[in-house]
């Protein structure tokens, strides 16, 4: 459920959690709830987004913020935002789905591979630099099956982002204020997942969880 992204030569993990948070449901553990007046109350573009309550707040959950800004990328993919995304952070959307769309279709994925299929929650960043100091947004979470391991913070782990659901498609990334590749990059391996379990489950399975080892990308 989770993987380790290279990029420009620094490790960045990132945590898929959609099948942990279906593990936690089994066991009883529910989920945060939203309370339908603060979804309804200012959230006059929700409609034109079109982002189911659900998964705004299973979103949420994870991020532990409110996503209170919807809007959609020039190219038609759904933001929801923690606040007003930057035209940079749109475009480096569009990008990281641009590229994952065409190395999907060389696998010969035909499932998810259209703008519309994808819902993208930006989170306020839980810390901006890593432990060597390099520009690096992140989202924390519980570390679960990265217990006991190097990137154990004492119960919780940096994620760059977080799958928060298979269907819709929709994850969480961190706020980014400049390295727009960087955040085209996490965008793309986020969708590797997502791309996979609507195509090719196997694939998915065997790739899912990388706590032992493994990076992006995936499909090439």
């Amino acid at each position: 459920m989770s993987k380790v992204y290279q990029h420009a030569k620094v490790t960045i993990l990132s945590i898929a959690v959609a099948a942990l948070m279906c593990a936690a449901l089994a066991g009883g553990i529910a989920l945060q709830s939203v309370s339908a007046q603060r979804i309804n109350a200012g959230r006059a573009n929700e409609q034109r987004a079109s982002v189911d309550r659900g998964t705004i707040a299973r979103a949420e959950a994870y991020a532990k913020d409110r996503f209170n800004y919807f809007t959609e990328t020039p190219r038609g993919a759904r933001v929801a935002a923690v606040n007003r995304p930057r035209t940079e952070a749109l475009q480096a959307i569009d990008a990281g789905l641009a590229e994952l769309f065409t190395v999907a279709r060389r696998n010969n994925y035909r499932a998810r591979v259209n703008y519309s299929d994808y819902i993208v929650f930006i989170a306020r960043a839980d810390r901006i630099r890593d432990s060597a100091g390099a520009y690096s947004p992140d989202i924390s979470i519980g570390a679960a099956n990265y217990a006991g391991s190097v990137y154990d913070q004492g119960g919780y782990v940096y994620a760059a982002g977080i799958v928060s659901s298979y269907s819709p498609a929709a994850f969480v990334v961190a706020e980014h204020e400049r390295d727009w590749g960087r955040m085209s990059n996490v965008v793309r391996y986020e969708g590797e997942h997502l791309v996979l379990y609507h195509n090719d489950r196997r694939r998915f399975q065997e790739t899912a969880d990388h706590s032992r080892g493994g990076s992006h990308p995936i499909l090439k």
